[in-house]
């Protein structure tokens, strides 16, 4: 039984205190938040403690903490964490500065203790299948791969100016999702952003519809396509182009039912919020970090995962800045 703590009882945060609580394999011991009445409400809903997240990370009954605080707090108590060598589950971003990861990293991997970063999309099991397949050949070898990621509407304007934009904060996923599909590290990166959505994000200094592009040193291409606005629900679907075949994954409905009629075919409408969309894998990732921590073995996505995601990130925000291909090292 792998004793947990939470840091964080915001939105995200009551998911993984929930998935905790409801696991077979793990205990939630105790919640931290700013906010003490909703570490409270989070607490007393799964008979956990509230503590201080002082307390959490020195406190021997805990085995391991899940970070679900504001990013700024990431990389400091992922650090902390991993100096009393407890196992770590951290939500993504650790930070925002590449810089900031990679020295985080260093102390993670002097202390060898377990990191795991909240990359949910791994785990839906639409697109987890997916994967299995391309692992077995179902399509030859890779060679393109498409990601289409588009939120209903926007955030608050005021959430935009310290999001580190749309790069990364909304693309951050499907760049991680590129390179679990590709098994390639990309090499270039191009970018192309504009202001499609909503002005005030633009008056802000980022972009609400973006596309870039990467290729791997092999060939390989990937095409990501984001947007704030999808008027007809939660847009998530991938497509895998290989040597012998395609393969996709597709949105998730509402129901099954289809009407068919001399109009076509009607279906009911997609799913409309990313945690209705991706409840089983919060499920599916928190299970497979209680899993490693069980049994011994490094988690997956890694802290290198992270700080690879953050740079084609960051190479995607200086292509779009410069209207110029980014290559990696």
């Amino acid at each position: 039984m792998v004793r947990i703590g939470l840091l964080g009882a915001g939105r995200i945060g009551k998911i993984h205190g929930t998935n905790v609580a409801e696991s077979r394999d793990a205990k939630l011991v105790a919640v931290a938040d700013a906010d003490e009445n909703a570490a409270r409400t989070l607490a007393e809903a799964h008979g956990a403690e509230v503590r201080s997240a002082d307390d959490i990370i020195s406190s021997r009954d805990i085995d391991a903490v899940v970070i679900a605080t504001p990013t700024d707090t990431h990389a400091d108590l992922i650090e902390r964490a991993a100096g009393v060598k407890k196992a770590v589950f951290c939500e993504k971003p650790v930070d925002l500065s590449s810089g900031r990861i990679l020295s985080c990293l260093k102390v993670v991997e002097a202390a060898g203790i377990p990191l795991m970063i909240g990359f949910n999309r791994r785990f839906d099991p639409n697109f987890a299948s997916l994967k299995r397949r391309l692992d077995d050949g179902a399509v030859g070898k890779v060679e393109m791969v498409t990601i289409i990621s588009r939120d209903p509407g926007p955030p608050p304007v005021s959430y935009i100016k310290v999001s580190g934009g749309l790069y990364r904060d909304m693309m951050i996923h499907d760049f991680d999702l590129a390179r679990f599909l590709l098994g390639e590290e990309p090499i270039e990166v191009h970018a192309v952003g504009s202001v499609m959505v909503d002005p005030e994000i633009g008056k802000a200094g980022d972009v609400d519809t973006a596309m870039v592009m990467l290729r791997t040193a092999s060939g390989k291409l990937c095409q990501i396509s984001n947007s704030r606005r999808a008027t007809y629900g939660y847009d998530q679907r991938i497509e895998v182009h290989g040597s012998e075949g395609m393969i996709r994954a597709g949105n998730i409905h509402e129901t099954t039912v289809e009407i068919a009629n001399k109009s076509g075919f009607k279906a009911d409408p997609i799913l409309n919020f990313f945690l209705e969309r991706y409840m089983p894998a919060y499920r599916a990732e928190l299970a497979a970090f209680v899993a490693a921590i069980d049994k011994g073995t490094a988690p997956t996505p890694s802290g290198r995962d992270g700080l690879m995601a953050q740079r084609l990130a960051d190479a995607a925000t200086e292509s779009k800045a410069t209207g110029q291909t980014v290559k990696l090292g």
